[in-house]
């Protein structure tokens, strides 16, 4: 079989499974304090070009986005969201389940619209009965999005800008940021990520590491009290070295950054083979996720040999699937993978 479902399918980079192995014996305190995320956090520091940065590891996504979320809201406020944003569609309502509503808006290809998210808040603030309803506390995005689209750094200024005037906070889901920042059609930098979000998050998850997220408060204004609302929530390892350790390597003479880079390779040797054969693209994604229109019969036979996930219906007759590289993804994956495709054609 081969294996395109997602980009967190392995385990870690060697090079991180290495420091981890090497200091395994290493006497260190807890919750964070330990050396190595002191370490880490003044790497991703200096390459956030926030030397002020409040950082904090966490383990997964969905937790970090409940986390963040819920410490950053008052009672009576919700996230807003493009429909498709991931705390909208995949954490199972986790951030309901905090006791905030999450408010889903329309989108482009992924992207709230500065335009979409202005409406959206003039509509909220003009209605009479404002008072009444869930009030729109801050903004959720994915950089990359789920369609593995790209806010251009046009966007995000525009979509900073609004937030500000109506003195909400912007917040990033960037569990696969690596993959997004080194897309050749990326204009956004880590440091414009920290310059214009009051809060993000570095994924590592996905970007290899076993597992664990840095959330960054680039401005050093994480909600008072922070780490005792990780705490709370359930979120706080008390091995906090299993993500420093990890995050400090990555932070390594680049190699969060060279990893990604060859996921990004492995999806455009992907793409240009797709477009070669013919196949065609649901959408123009510049990351690591590509998204592929099959005949339904196609994808039932392909699935016997490949795994991939079912995004959506295109119609009756067609299927959306998504195949995603990683930074373990090999060559000669992405080659049998369009030999298979191939002989579909033939």
């Amino acid at each position: 079989m081969l294996y395109f479902q997602c980009d967190y399918l392995e385990g870690a980079h060697e090079q991180v499974l290495r420091r981890l192995v090497e200091t395994n014996r290493e006497k260190l305190v807890g919750y964070g304090e330990d050396v190595y995320c002191q370490s880490a956090r003044e790497k991703i520091r200096a390459a956030c070009g926030a030397p002020q940065a409040d950082v904090f590891f966490l383990v997964g996504g969905t937790q970090t986005n409940a986390v963040v979320i819920d410490s950053m809201l008052a009672p009576y406020e919700g996230v807003i969201s493009a429909r498709t944003g991931h705390i909208n569609m995949h954490e199972a309502g986790a951030i309901e389940f905090t006791g905030h509503k999450v408010l889903s808006v329309d989108h482009c290809e992924g992207k709230i619209d500065a335009r979409t998210l202005e409406n959206t808040l003039e509509a909220f603030w003009q209605d009479e009965s404002h008072e009444h309803m869930v009030f729109p506390g801050m903004v959720y995005i994915s950089f990359p999005t789920e369609y593995g689209t790209l806010y251009t750094l046009r966007e995000l200024t525009a979509l900073a800008e609004t937030c500000r005037r109506y003195h909400i906070p912007l917040y990033a889901d960037g569990a696969r940021l690596g993959y997004g920042l080194v897309s050749p059609r990326c204009d956004v930098t880590l440091e414009d990520i920290a310059r214009l979000c009051d809060v993000f998050y570095i994924g590592g998850t996905k970007v290899g590491a076993l597992c664990g997220e840095a959330v960054v408060f680039p401005r050093g204004d994480a909600p008072r009290y922070f780490l005792t609302r990780v705490k709370r929530h359930g979120a706080m390892l008390a091995k906090g070295r299993l993500a420093g350790v990890q995050f400090d390597a990555l932070f390594t003479d680049g190699l969060y950054w060279r990893i990604s880079r060859h996921a990004m390779d492995m999806a455009l040797r992907m793409r240009e083979g797709l477009e070669k054969l013919g196949y065609p693209l649901f959408l123009d994604s510049p990351t690591n996720q590509q998204f592929v229109v099959l005949e339904n019969g196609q994808m039932e036979r392909l699935r016997e040999k490949v795994g991939f996930s079912v995004w959506e219906k295109a119609d009756a007759r067609h299927t959306v699937v998504r195949f995603a590289t990683s930074w373990a993804t090999e060559p000669e994956d992405v080659d049998a993978l369009l030999a298979l495709l191939a002989e579909e054609k033939r």
